[in-house]
């Protein structure tokens, strides 16, 4: 288990938590009460700034219910926080209905999930072929389970 410190700046900041012992995420909090506009996207304050331990980051994901229910979602998914980042934690959101959206102050907005990250060396070389190549982007299709492995 890592550490993370973590500061409230603002009086209405809720400390991000588990919702269950298992979840991969912890819940964030919106500061203040914003109104969505439909096809509009806001920046919506936590009220905290964390202090991330070198090589790991967080990663800011929308919360499947406020997605499903109300079309608002992470617009950047996931919202990469890296370890030297002291500022506040913020969450953009869009609202992909057709109608106006209320986030309220103290609602559950996101939820965000610490990773570690393993640093690469890009070599520049040829690569193998392989029996995929360049295919990509739809190219199984998207009607039959494919049976030929």
């Amino acid at each position: 288990m890592i550490k993370v410190k973590i500061e409230k700046i603002s009086n209405d900041a809720i400390i991000p938590n588990y919702a269950h012992e298992t979840d991969a995420g912890m819940d964030l909090f919106s500061t203040k009460t914003i109104k969505i506009h439909p096809q509009h996207r806001a920046l919506v304050g936590t009220g905290i700034k964390l202090e991330i331990p070198k090589g790991y980051e967080a990663q800011i994901r929308p919360k499947s219910g406020l997605a499903l229910r109300e079309g608002i979602t992470v617009l950047n998914t996931p919202g990469t926080i890296d370890a030297d980042y002291r500022g506040e934690v913020g969450v953009i959101l869009i609202n992909h209905s057709s109608k106006p959206y209320v986030v309220e102050k103290g609602q559950k907005i996101a939820q965000i999930v610490f990773n570690r990250v393993e640093r690469v060396k890009l070599v520049q070389s040829k690569l193998n072929k392989t029996k995929r190549g360049e295919g990509g982007f739809g190219s199984t299709g998207l009607n039959k389970i494919r049976t030929n492995f």
